[in-house]
């Protein structure tokens, strides 16, 4: 007899993947993550209105640290836009000489018509220039006396330019002239205006650091009751394997809405402000028979601003978490 021949064994069959070997599609990854910061956020959200009290008052400390400084920056834009700001306080009196013909001034004014540094060029004839001064000087029966007229040619020239050195060249320029007898520019006015606007500016700035400051430590000091008001559900969050990102994005997203809240309150007080002194200020302007009227900030710059106080927001949020969220920790 033949000896028997093993029987042929199966292929062994492959073995199942567990959960180590299992592989997450990034699609899948990005979906979770997506629907996990839109969770939080909402979440985050209702849970400041689940304590309105608390929430309104630190709404109301980012609006007021906000405002402030805004409102110093409404100021000095509509200190720009009242009547003896740069334009008038930059005008310049071009006196010609006497006996000036009709021709030389033309020329003159053409010639200064096509400087691109004078915006726009105004001449007083001396009959004019006369009954203007006998109009607001109080002294016309004196003047009435008079056998001639002693005030010449006058042009009033206002430039285009701001700028201090800009306008000393360009009066030093009118001046050279052959039919100029002498232009005047209060270059002293002009300069301590710019010096104030300058200030101002600096203080603006300085007070927004500042303020800027106390949103941080104020949303800060929040996020980091909020903290403690869950630690025993950060410690379960984190034995269950939580990463801290995990952990930290709840709170990240609450001082951004305390952020997004404080501006869009500071909004509401600035225009609660203008409207409270639109009134008085328009009927003080047309006393002084001034079109002026107090302006707000417009769609841009409040933008700006709520977004700028849901960055400090965030800002004061993270600082927070970094600090004491990393104390927390499962023995």
């Amino acid at each position: 007899m033949s000896p028997r021949r093993p029987a042929p064994q199966a292929p062994p069959k492959p073995r199942p993947k567990g959960a180590s070997q299992s592989r997450t599609r990034l699609t899948d990854r990005l979906d979770s993550w997506q629907a996990h910061h839109s969770t939080t956020a909402v979440e985050s959200l209702q849970r400041l209105f689940r304590t309105p009290m608390q929430s309104l008052l630190t709404w109301l400390v980012v609006a007021v640290a906000v405002a402030l400084p805004a409102a110093l920056y409404l100021v000095l834009n509509n200190i720009q836009d009242l009547g003896y700001s740069w334009q008038d306080s930059g005008q310049m009196s071009v006196f010609l000489v006497e006996d000036v013909r009709p021709e030389a001034i033309d020329a003159l004014l053409t010639s200064l018509d096509k400087d691109g540094r004078i915006d726009q060029v105004t001449h007083v004839p001396p009959g004019d220039a006369l009954e203007e001064f006998k109009a607001y000087s109080g002294l016309g029966r004196v003047l009435q006396g008079l056998e001639e007229n002693p005030l010449p040619d006058v042009l009033l020239v206002r430039p285009a330019t701001h700028d201090p050195d800009a306008l000393g060249e360009l009066r030093d320029a009118i001046a050279a002239k052959p039919v100029v007898a002498e232009a005047r520019l209060d270059m002293a006015w002009v300069r301590r205006l710019q010096e104030m606007m300058a200030l101002g500016q600096r203080v603006v700035l300085a007070l927004a650091t500042l303020l800027a400051l106390g949103v941080l430590l104020a949303v800060g000091n929040t996020i980091r009751l909020a903290i403690e008001n869950r630690r025993d559900e950060i410690l379960v969050v984190k034995l269950v394997g939580g990463t801290d990102a995990f952990v930290r994005r709840p709170f990240l997203y609450t001082g951004l809405w305390y952020g997004l809240g404080g501006g869009i309150l500071a909004l509401a007080l600035l225009g609660l402000g203008l409207w409270w002194l639109s009134g008085p200020v328009a009927r003080l302007a047309d006393l002084y028979q001034s079109d002026f009227r107090l302006q707000g900030l417009d769609l841009t710059e409040s933008l700006q601003l709520v977004l700028l106080s849901g960055v400090l927001g965030l800002l004061g949020a993270w600082l927070a978490v970094a600090r004491h969220l990393i104390q927390i920790e499962p023995s």
